[in-house]
């Protein structure tokens, strides 16, 4: 399912007030987080938090989301049977943190199957997954492929440093002892095995939510490569992620402009034309047509 995902907050579930607030703030998407904004001794209560905001705010057009603990914790399947059977008819996506294998998504894919038949919903729950880890790289494309309820695939930064062993000082992206972009060949497995599975890459948290240049090279970065958005840890960073995940009005009549004009010249049998003084063919369109299809999704 096609979703506006140009910025995804990240909301405490433990903390009705900051739900209360993320439901009437910009972001694109919110996810009532269960995994690492919860501790560990208010995880169980978390629960009952998140499915009364789930069905008491008003979301608006919001993508509603929980993110679960990591499926190799005892939280993990009592989080998706507790939130998805108390609050699924107001509930969109299920986030999973730390997949490693198709088979981790294929199992949550199981579960979420066998409570939706339960209770005979016609709707169905979609999955975004975390690569958090070094194996979960390796194995990006499968996992992108696992199943037709996946909708995103999310790098991580934080714990893939963790992983992989990369330098603290580097995790945000830049580093003075190496050159360019440290998650420049993460980012792009990333986005290559979405695109391959026909989903979304969405980037993943940028720590110093004080650091607004920062936030927007790294949404920058990303955008440049194909993501499609970026998570938002603070309310700071959702018009920053909104501005650079969205084409610019400029972009977008330019682009509209060379559809058309090759759609008229392949119907006089062309295979290229000029367009205020460039040569465009069916490559170029099919370019054009992303940046379209994007601003259609938006309301541009």
């Amino acid at each position: 399912m096609q979703r506006i995902r140009r910025s995804e907050l990240s909301t405490p579930g433990s903390s009705e007030e900051m739900m209360a607030k993320a439901a009437a703030g910009a972001a694109d998407f919110v996810f009532l987080d269960l995994e690492d904004a919860v501790a560990p001794n208010e995880k169980v209560a978390s629960r009952a938090k998140v499915v009364h905001a789930l069905r008491t705010h008003d979301w608006g057009r919001k993508t509603r989301a929980v993110r679960v603990n990591n499926l190799e914790t005892e939280w993990c399947y009592e989080d998706i049977i507790h939130v998805v059977e108390e609050a699924g008819d107001c509930l969109d996506v299920i986030i999973v943190p730390n997949v490693k294998t198709a088979e981790d998504v294929r199992w949550v894919d199981t579960l979420l199957t066998q409570i939706e038949a339960k209770h005979r919903w016609q709707r169905r729950i979609g999955i975004e997954v975390l690569i958090e880890e070094v194996q979960a790289m390796i194995n990006a494309a499968p996992i992108a492929a696992s199943t037709p309820r996946l909708e995103a695939i999310i790098f991580g930064p934080g714990d893939f440093s963790a992983s992989q062993g990369v330098r603290p000082d580097a995790t945000g992206g830049v580093s003075n002892d190496y050159p360019g972009d440290v998650w420049h060949y993460a980012r792009n497995q990333v986005i290559i095995a979405a695109r391959a599975a026909g989903i979304e890459a969405i980037d993943g948290p940028f720590a110093d939510f004080r650091d607004a240049d920062g936030y927007r090279r790294e949404c920058t970065r990303a955008s440049v490569l194909g993501f499609t958005g970026k998570w938002c840890i603070h309310p700071s960073q959702i018009g920053i992620a909104n501005e650079v995940f969205s084409p610019s009005e400029k972009q977008v009549a330019r682009a509209r402009k060379m559809i058309a004009a090759m759609d008229e010249a392949e119907a006089k049998g062309l295979g290229a034309v000029a367009v205020d003084g460039v040569m465009i063919d069916a490559a170029s369109a099919r370019l054009m047509r992303n940046i379209t299809a994007r601003a259609d999704l938006i309301g541009m």
